[in-house]
Parts: C-alpha cells; sequence; structure tokens
C-alpha cells in the first residue's frame, strides 16, 4: 500500500474503521499545530513546519483511502493532540516542539499492520525533524532558563530546609518566620551578587580580548610597505597573505583621511557582549528567582499559621512548586515531565528531612 494511494479494505472490521478514523482526526489535528507554528515563525523554520504539515497531509490520505473516503462521524483528536493545539495558538513554540517530539517518537503506526513502512519512517524522521527545531528554542532559552530554574528551586529548597531545621527545635513561630525572612534575604542578595560578578567578570574577560582602537592615531605615520599591522592580523587567524592585504588597505585608508585630527577607525562592539547580557539585569533576575522561590515555604506563617498545620502546609506548597519546576525541566529536554518532577522532589524533600532530623537533634541536645 502506498501512502498516497490506498484503497479501500472491504472485509475491515468496525474496529478497524474506528482506529482509522482516530487515526485520520489526529493527523489533521497535528497538521493544524505545524501549520499554527508555521504561521509564527519565518524563513527557514516556517518551511521546516510547513513541509512536516505536508507529511501528515500524506499520512491523512492512506487513512481516507482505507477508509474509502471521509467517515459521516469524525472522532474527536486525541487529549495528547488537542493540548498540543491549544498550547501552539496560546504558548511559546518550545513548549510545543518538546511535546510533539515525545509524541512523534512513540508512534501507533509501529504496531499497526495497516501502517505503511514509509509512515512508520517519517514518524520517526519527524521525532528528529523536531528534536532540531526544538534544540533551536533550547539554545535561545537555555541562559534565561537556567537562572529561573536554579533559582527558584534554590530558593525553594534551601529556604525549606532552613524553616524546617529551625521548626525543629521547637523555638517560637516568630523565630521561624524571622529565620525565613532572612534565609531569603540573604540567599537572594547572594545570589544576586554572585550572578553580577560572573557576569560582570565575564563581560570584562571578552571586552580584554576584544580589538580596541587604541593604537589608531599612528595608523597613517606607518610605511605602507614595510610595517607590523600585518602581524596584528595574523595574531587574529588570518593567514599570512590575507594579514598582509588587510593590512595595506587600512593604512591607504588611515594616510588617505584628513590628518589634521587623530584617525579613528569605527569602534566595533564585541559580538559576543548581547550573549552575555546585562550584569545589573542578570543579579535583579537571580534576585527576583530566588526569592519567588524562597518565599513559598514561609507562607503558612507569614499568613499566621505554626506548628504541623504550618509544617504540613509549607511542605504541600514547596512539593508542588518542585514537581511543576521539575516537570516544565523535563518537558523543554524532552524527558518525561513526570519522573523529572518526581526527582525533584525527592531531592528537595531529601534536603529537608536531614535539615529536619538535625534540627530536632539540637532541640533535644539544648533542652
Amino acid at each position: 500500500m502506498s501512502t498516497m494511494n490506498a484503497t479501500p479494505l472491504p472485509d475491515a472490521t468496525p474496529r478497524d474503521r474506528r482506529r482509522w478514523a482516530a487515526y485520520l482526526s489526529d493527523e489533521r489535528a497535528e497538521a493544524r499545530v505545524y501549520r499554527e507554528l508555521a504561521a509564527r515563525k519565518s524563513g527557514e523554520e516556517r518551511e521546516i513546519l510547513d513541509a512536516l504539515a505536508d507529511a501528515e497531509g500524506r499520512h491523512e490520505a492512506h487513512w481516507l483511502g482505507l477508509l474509502g473516503g471521509e467517515p459521516a462521524r469524525l472522532p474527536r483528536a486525541s487529549i495528547r493532540t488537542r493540548l498540543l493545539a491549544t498550547m501552539a495558538r496560546r504558548f511559546g513554540s518550545i513548549f510545543v516542539l518538546a511535546l510533539a517530539q515525545n509524541a512523534e517518537n512513540r508512534s501507533p503506526y509501529d504496531d499497526d499492520p495497516h501502517a505503511t513502512p514509509a509512515m512508520r519512517a517519517d514518524e520517526k524522521i519527524h521525532g528528529e525533524v523536531v528534536r532540531g527545531l526544538a534544540a533551536r528554542g533550547r539554545m535561545r532559552l537555555s541562559g534565561t532558563f537556567r537562572a529561573a530554574v536554579f533559582g527558584a528551586n534554590d530558593g525553594l529548597v534551601s529556604n525549606l530546609a532552613l524553616v524546617m531545621g529551625i521548626g525543629a527545635t521547637g523555638v517560637a513561630p516568630q523565630f521561624v518566620l524571622f529565620s525565613g525572612i532572612a534565609g531569603l534575604l540573604a540567599g537572594a542578595l547572594s545570589m544576586a551578587a554572585g550572578e553580577f560578578v560572573s557576569v560582570r567578570s565575564q563581560r570584562e574577560l571578552i571586552e580584554a580580548t576584544h580589538p580596541n582602537n587604541d593604537t589608531d592615531h599612528v595608523l597613517p605615520d606607518l610605511d605602507l610597505d614595510a610595517n607590523e599591522l600585518a602581524l596584528v592580523y595574523r595574531t587574529r587567524g588570518l593567514d599570512e597573505e590575507e594579514a598582509l592585504e588587510r593590512a595595506r588597505q587600512v593604512v591607504a585608508t588611515a594616510q588617505a583621511s584628513d590628518r589634521a585630527v587623530p584617525y579613528r577607525r569605527a569602534a566595533e562592539p564585541p559580538a559576543d557582549l548581547e550573549s552575555v547580557g546585562s550584569a545589573f539585569g542578570a543579579a535583579a533576575s537571580s534576585f527576583a528567582f530566588f526569592a519567588s522561590g524562597a518565599v513559598i515555604p514561609v507562607l503558612p506563617w507569614i499568613f499566621g499559621l505554626s506548628g504541623l498545620a504550618a509544617v504540613t502546609l509549607a511542605l504541600a506548597l514547596v512539593g508542588l512548586a518542585l514537581l511543576l519546576t521539575g516537570a516544565t525541566v523535563g518537558l523543554l529536554s524532552g524527558a518525561p515531565p513526570l519522573r523529572r518532577g518526581l526527582r525533584q522532589l525527592a531531592i528537595g524533600f531529601g534536603a529537608a528531612a536531614i535539615t529536619y532530623l538535625l534540627g530536632l537533634l539540637f532541640g533535644v541536645s539544648a533542652a
């Protein structure tokens, strides 16, 4: 059978026809997802997404052929496909592509005798295509996303461990609240300072290694045929012939300039600085991300709870947040969201349990 010219099967069972109709509905929905994403893109990415939609259209034609035409009643697309369509309309493409990557890798055609080998191969290749598109989005997002997840998760775990440890010693609720707020401010300020120093140092390192124009004023005085400017360009990666030609062009331009004022070439800012970002912006983001996570364990005490009720609510709130951040990381990395969420939960609660036990130990010792 061909994916383009499938013919109806007269001995098909009602169950077969229901399954083919479900496939048809899913293929149409998936094609709409790719076209929704393509509408938001341009250039090569748009062409790739449109090509994926066209491929889903070929699969659609196969199931239509087996069914002998449009069914009288078409079932709804699967929940997964409808979720993809909703996200494609409302959110950025990276979440949709991450979900689509997993979906393409788990094609139902692998075990269906009525799907052709070409269709099964298509689905596998689609998974690699979507992986490549998702990788582009992940690269663009990686710096900001890393800071957001690391900052928020660090705030969640460290402040939960702090309030659990302090609370286990048996101190008054006001002291637990004060400790939690102090931990929030100390951690957020530490994160902000560290991020500021890191980004600032990286910018200074790039600026120190980037070519500058400090010697431009002497360029008109160089000998056009015998000068060391070519050596400068060789240190920047040009071969001997290219360096000599570049040096001659620069010196000739400088000598033809107005000698009444010191010669200066147009400054070129280092291209890498844009990707590094602003030190103040990185510091502010780190402070905000850490604080947004660190405030969650303290909320029960802020609203006047104490004792077991406060501890239970803090654990529930932090557990939900850890599951959410872990699932988000899993989703964007193409891994199972639930597994990543549970891993994040285990790590966070493990740290809190250790500090809680230490608090109990010190509380008993103090008593």
